[in-house]
């Protein structure tokens, strides 16, 4: 059995290849890279590297072709860039004749008001569409977007945000990557959707768990949009930036990512990474 693994040269591709690894014959295991280049240290362990570019969809059809499982991790960029991406893999996953298809989507897609949820409404729809059994990874939010907020902690500075006490489920980019690898290598996962989201908590809460790591009281800044924006601005955020790092607070206010679930434990076989253990790490990377 062919398993393949697009984007596997991002920071997520690269976790889950890694983990699957662990078990799967690397001979069983190709990835489908923009820039084959750069996937040589997995050529060098036996994977096989082929070359697709989400926007060249003759480039997906060879990448595709002999594939009998399929992970399509999401692309980056604005929503319609992504869904005429997305959707071109989709159509190269129905003409190679896939067999599964996993994707890495986001929590509660199909009702979320998230600016980021259109693409994986839309994604998720056309991989329905096809007929081919599929299992959606509605990840939450990367321990690593905080990195920043952690660093100006350390550094003095206060844990700024507009998401007044909107919860959000936490997790290490590892522990996704680990639970994307059981999807794909794994059996029974036909037509399921897991909510991935970590133990619910507000930026104060999260800012307070930072405090307790490092043992130093941490101010959290309650301000608007405009306030926020301005202060990231301050920091050095590039002005492009700006928008969408406001729709994420925004987001977050409004409960987009509050969605509890215990599916992440379900597909590990084992509890999450713990908070605490998870701020240290990103100290530390």
């Amino acid at each position: 059995m062919k398993m393949l693994v697009t984007g596997a040269t991002g920071n997520l591709g690269t976790k889950i290849i890694k983990k699957l690894l662990e078990t799967v014959p690397a001979e069983n295991l190709a990835v489908s890279v923009r820039k084959p280049e750069k996937a040589e240290d997995l050529r060098a362990q036996g994977v096989e590297v082929r070359q697709g570019d989400f926007d060249q969809p003759d480039s997906l059809d060879k990448a595709f072709a002999g594939i009998d499982r399929l992970l399509l991790i999401s692309a980056d960029g604005d929503n319609e860039t992504r869904i005429l991406q997305h959707t071109q893999a989709v159509k190269a996953a129905v003409k190679a004749n896939v067999k599964f298809i996993a994707y890495t989507s986001v929590v509660n897609a199909q009702e979320s008001e998230l600016f980021l949820a259109p693409t994986h409404k839309a994604t998720e729809q056309a991989i329905m569409d096809t007929g081919i059994p599929y299992a959606f990874l509605r990840n939450n939010w990367y321990f690593e977007n905080e990195a920043s907020s952690i660093q100006g902690v350390l550094a003095g500075a206060p844990w700024v945000t507009s998401a007044e006490n909107g919860k959000v489920g936490w997790a290490l980019q590892q522990d996704y990557a680990e639970a994307a690898a059981a999807v794909l290598a794994g059996e029974g996962h036909e037509n399921k959707i897991y909510e991935l989201s970590g133990p619910l908590l507000s930026q104060a809460e999260f800012a307070k768990e930072v405090g307790e790591v490092f043992g130093k009281e941490v101010q959290v800044q309650q301000v608007d949009d405009q306030a926020y924006t301005g202060f990231m601005k301050e920091a050095g955020v590039p002005d492009f930036l700006l928008p969408m790092l406001v729709d994420i607070q925004k987001g977050i206010r409004e409960g987009a990512l509050e969605v509890a679930s215990d599916d992440f434990e379900k597909l590990l076989g084992r509890s999450l990474t713990p908070i605490r253990k998870g701020i240290i790490e990103l100290k530390n990377a």
